[in-house]
């Protein structure tokens, strides 16, 4: 196959991996917007740019971004695919308005000096690639890699104790913030077990039990409904009994049953004694709108995100949301009659709206805690390798899965990468991985 370049050059000026897929996806997307569902077609399209690339660029002199854009663009009206081009057109038109309208609102944060950690102790635990993880695998070493990332993340949540107990005389609520599976209910027990030996009084709170009926939310084509924007949960409600507990009164909490998407009638009296920190385990807890009703100062924010440092036998680092796109497959399929199925094809949802609602707010946060476990993708291999292969076959033509395709072709070829592991006793009850596996220690929802 000809490839122009082995890299372009992106936007902000980064030189990366020139990906053939992009421009096939981008031309299918494009004609499956006018009602063409030609694969065949689209790959042969794909082709021609290649070529127009080829004769115009090379390892030395690589196209940018736009400049691909553009030979798409010329290739497709060439084709006599006017109707494709335009509507190519129009969405990178689009797309273009959306990023002025992001830099003008926001600026990126990126939490480099966790990176750089996560970087640094993946690679003096030699599991840094996928082949040294391998290997330290069939070498046997396994167990105490898992006994190391445990206690490296319990060291983070000793940090965020420390800081609180810092602030004990002001605080009155602890929010375990961050997007989703990333670990939020494991933390929220091990972090209230941490302060309760310091003598603080904790007492969990789950906001999950406030969002309204399934059947409230909007529903796309395929009957798959949206749940993951703030708004999903009644926020007057939660703003007027987080406010109540602010002033030291009880509340009635409502009761959420997610396997039948509806709240229940029951509610559950929640009392907290005078002098105790609630603490909240919340998707949203870093949105603005979410905890409105309480000071500032009455509040510690902590961020969870799975920065995971490791790099594919392909070369590049795996994506730290597939890696909270398996552990929400399992867990979803364990706790919430939600098939494995079903999560991958709505997490665009959770994405759209974790970059939309939680990326921003990073920095609001008054520490970051790193949860992404360095020994966790053999486990969760067991659970769902065997289903992605019919994923695979189903929606390889299907225009409307497109983006389920690729999602699930990126975390098969992670996980075919893999060594399997038999055996997931050697992962302890008080793992954050049981929390998704089953099996914890700590109480699951």
């Amino acid at each position: 196959m000809i490839t122009p370049t082995s890299s372009v050059v992106k936007r902000n000026g980064e030189v990366a991996p020139f990906d053939r897929e992009k421009i096939t996806v981008a031309i299918y997307k494009a004609a499956a917007a006018v009602g063409g569902h030609d694969r065949e077609l689209t790959e042969q399209l794909s082709d021609e740019v290649i070529a127009a690339l080829s004769a115009t660029y090379s390892d030395d002199s690589p196209p940018t971004v736009e400049e691909v854009q553009d030979v798409v663009e010329r290739v497709l009206i060439k084709a006599g695919h006017a109707k494709t081009a335009k509507a190519f057109i129009v969405y990178r038109h689009e797309r273009a308005k959306m990023r002025s309208r992001l830099r003008a609102r926001q600026v990126e944060y990126i939490p480099y000096r966790t990176v750089w950690q996560a970087l640094d102790w993946a690679v003096s635990h030699e599991c840094n690639t996928v082949e040294k993880f391998n290997a330290l695998i069939r070498e046997g070493r396994l167990p105490n890699l898992i006994t190391e990332a445990d206690r490296r993340y319990e060291s983070m949540l000793e940090g965020a104790a420390s800081a609180i107990l810092e602030r004990r005389d002001e605080l009155r609520f602890i929010i375990v913030a961050g997007p989703s599976s990333s670990g939020k209910t494991t933390t929220t027990h091990k972090l209230g077990a941490l302060l309760e030996a310091e003598g603080l009084h904790v007492i969990p709170l789950s906001l999950d039990n406030y969002f309204f009926d399934l059947e409230l939310h909007p529903k796309d084509e395929f009957g798959d409904y949206d749940f993951e924007t703030p708004e999903a949960m009644d926020l007057s409600l939660v703003n007027e009994h987080l406010a109540q507990l602010d002033r030291g009164s009880g509340i009635d909490m409502p009761i959420y049953d997610f396997r039948s998407g509806k709240r229940v009638e029951e509610t559950n009296r929640f009392e907290p004694e005078p002098g105790s920190l609630i603490l909240l385990d919340t998707l949203h807890g870093l949105y603005g709108g979410l905890t409105a009703s309480v000071p500032d100062e009455h509040k510690f924010r902590l961020y969870l995100e799975t920065i995971s440092q490791l790099k594919t036998a392909g070369g590049r680092y795996a994506r730290w949301t597939d890696i909270r796109l398996l552990r929400r497959m399992v867990r979803d399929h364990q706790y919430r009659a939600y098939s494995p199925e079903k999560t991958i094809l709505h997490w665009h949802y959770v994405r759209r709206s974790e970059l939309k609602h939680i990326i921003p707010n990073q920095a609001m946060a008054d520490f970051q805690v790193n949860t992404a476990l360095a020994y966790e993708l053999p486990f969760l291999k067991q659970h769902l390798f065997s289903h992605l292969p019919d994923f695979l076959d189903k929606w390889r033509d299907d225009a409307k899965r497109l983006d389920g395709y690729i999602r699930a072709r990126r975390i098969f070829d992670l996980l075919d990468s893999i060594e399997d592991v038999a055996d997931d006793s050697l992962v302890p009850p008080t793992s954050l991985l049981r929390e998704f596996i089953g099996g914890s220690a700590y109480e699951v929802h």
